[in-house]
């Protein structure tokens, strides 16, 4: 029994000894136990020599997973299963929606300069449309033809979808004589990003190696507008995949001042909407793509609740930060839009039915508003000049504004790899491809660099990141159940990094101009789904002023 003992021991010390030969001889063809040395650096740690020795094969064993797993293709519309949420705990999302009562203005007549129709608001073209005093189909050539002659400057334009436009066109003028009016977007020409996939038409995401894309189907927003019988008269300009105001095909010219961008990431919706080559536009934000140009060229943006407007068919450059609003002339032609697009079409699970009660005449002396003070002290520009003028405004109008700050205590500087991972993970064939290497922009601020170096993000920090994203989501709950809206700076600290991680609302309107003579904004930041009070705060606003009726006198 102990010879037989003595062999078994013998035969098992022998086992190990073989499976530690075979671990310290294993090399992996891709990578040596020196290469995990030196990435270790990268994320902070330093793992003894026998550890990265035990680690070495498990790694190897990751790496070959991987290549597997790209072995397997993934649709553009294919979110992944850990959705993010935005609703603090125990939020409860308004359900109760009332018909909202819009009101055509009366007594429109068509002016003497049929040019002075582009800057017209949405309810004042609705009301030519609906007593037939213009048709669609003229309204909508009159559009056209300020694209084809203004677009060479402005850059704003990717495509033009003239033979579909019309087709609509003529299709909304015989449902109107056979007497189906079907409401205010009934026959008006507007425009999208070009994130936003049109069937038969090309989706470049502005970037040069998809300038040829085209897509097999529609983005459910603009089915919605069809739906609502708008007209969609040209595909807009995206900084490339969603960064800047640059794309494949130059700059999108600011419309105020041509010398400068229209900033990014939704450059064509602000540049064309500013200059009155669409009625309205569609952009998406993931960090300021909507606010940013809107404020550059004069525009009132709306950047809604997280999982507000259906994203099925939009590109996605971080999953969980997405949006897609309005860019439009004024408040009430944000809400005529929105009231379209917002809720489910059962294709992106994120959005949710939550009402909109639109009321634009509701008493501001009754609700609770907070301000940045400290931002609003910060600088004695032009543009604190202009913000300072708004509260004064603000408060004339019955809002009482108390002094409020953001959440400080959180580690801001990683928040962005938030972002930067989920892009990396929707881009990460172009990566691999070498496809990211034909991007018109190649320095250190550009969507290429950015994409390479998501691939050095560590999925730990990344869910790190989303818990304390998390704790963020129930501080700002606090904040926001003692107002019902806060009276921002636009660009004032960190709140366009804050609300959009946290998932808020947004509403940038024109309320004056710089030294140069060009835009400024002030922000409105609401409650989630509280996208009504907003824009019934800066409809009241833009009733005291005329800031939003002001034009680029080169398009005019």
């Amino acid at each position: 029994m102990i010879k037989q003992h003595s062999n078994y021991l013998i035969y098992l010390l022998l086992f190990f000894s073989i499976f530690l030969l075979a671990c310290n001889s294993y090399k992996h063809p891709n990578f040596s136990k020196k290469d995990v040395k030196s990435a270790q650096k990268i994320i902070g740690l330093d793992f003894a020599k026998n550890e990265v020795d035990t680690m070495y094969r498990y790694l190897g064993r990751n790496s070959d997973g991987y290549d597997s797993l790209r072995n397997y293709t993934l649709d553009n519309d294919v979110f992944p299963a850990l959705l993010f949420d935005p609703h603090p705990n125990e939020f409860v999302i308004p359900k109760a929606q009332k018909e909202i009562q819009w009101m055509l203005p009366t007594n429109v007549n068509l002016p003497a300069n049929k040019e002075e129709l582009a800057y017209y608001s949405i309810s004042q073209l609705a009301a030519l449309i609906q007593t037939k005093k213009i048709s669609a189909e003229a309204l909508t050539k009159l559009y056209l033809n300020r694209i084809k002659k203004y677009d060479a400057t402005l850059l704003a334009v990717t495509e033009i979808t003239e033979e579909r436009a019309l087709q609509q066109a003529k299709k909304v003028d015989q449902e109107i004589a056979d007497g189906n009016y079907k409401g205010l977007l009934h026959g008006i020409p507007y425009g999208v990003k070009d994130l936003i996939a049109l069937k038969g038409y090309k989706t470049t995401w502005g970037a040069a190696p998809y300038k040829t894309q085209t897509l097999d189907y529609t983005a459910s927003v603009i089915e919605k507008l069809d739906e609502a019988g708008a007209i969609l008269i040209a595909k807009l300009t995206s900084g490339a995949l969603a960064r800047g105001d640059v794309w494949y095909g130059g700059k999108t010219k600011n419309p105020w001042d041509i010398k400068q961008g229209a900033s990014g990431s939704s450059a064509g919706p602000g540049s064309a909407t500013a200059a009155g080559l669409v009625a309205f536009a569609l952009g998406t934000e993931t960090l300021g793509s909507i606010v940013s140009p809107s404020t550059r060229c004069g525009l009132t943006g709306l950047r809604p609740t997280y999982g507000r407007v259906t994203r099925h068919g939009v590109m996605s450059l971080a999953w969980s930060m997405d949006k897609v609003g309005p860019m439009c002339r004024s408040a009430e032609d944000c809400a005529i839009v929105f009231a379209a697009i917002h809720g489910t079409d059962g294709k992106d699970k994120t959005v949710k039915d939550a009402a909109f009660n639109y009321e634009y005449n509701i008493d501001l002396s009754k609700l609770k508003v907070g301000y940045l003070k400290e931002h609003f002290e910060k600088d004695s520009t032009a543009v604190e000049k202009n913000n300072n003028l708004t509260l004064a405004t603000l408060k004339e109008l019955g809002l009482r504004p108390e002094a409020v700050s953001l959440p400080k205590n959180f580690p801001y500087q990683v928040f962005d790899v938030i972002l930067r991972a989920e892009a990396g993970a929707f881009f990460d064939d172009l990566v691999r491809s070498k496809g990211v290497d034909e991007m018109v922009q190649q320095d250190y601020r550009s969507r290429a660099n950015s994409l390479r170096q998501a691939r050095f993000i560590p999925a730990v920090e990344y869910l790190q990141a989303n818990r304390h994203r998390k704790v963020l989501i129930e501080e700002m709950h606090k904040i926001f159940k003692n107002y019902d809206v806060i009276i921002s700076p636009t660009f004032g600290g960190r709140q366009l990094l804050i609300t959009n991680l946290t998932g808020h609302p947004a509403v940038a309107l024109p309320n004056g101009f710089d030294k140069k003579g060009r835009p400024t904004s002030i922000t409105l930041l609401g409650n989630l789904y509280e996208e009504a009070i907003l824009l019934a705060i800066a409809k009241q606003f833009q009733e005291q002023t005329d800031f939003e009726e002001k034009h680029p006198p080169q398009f005019k």
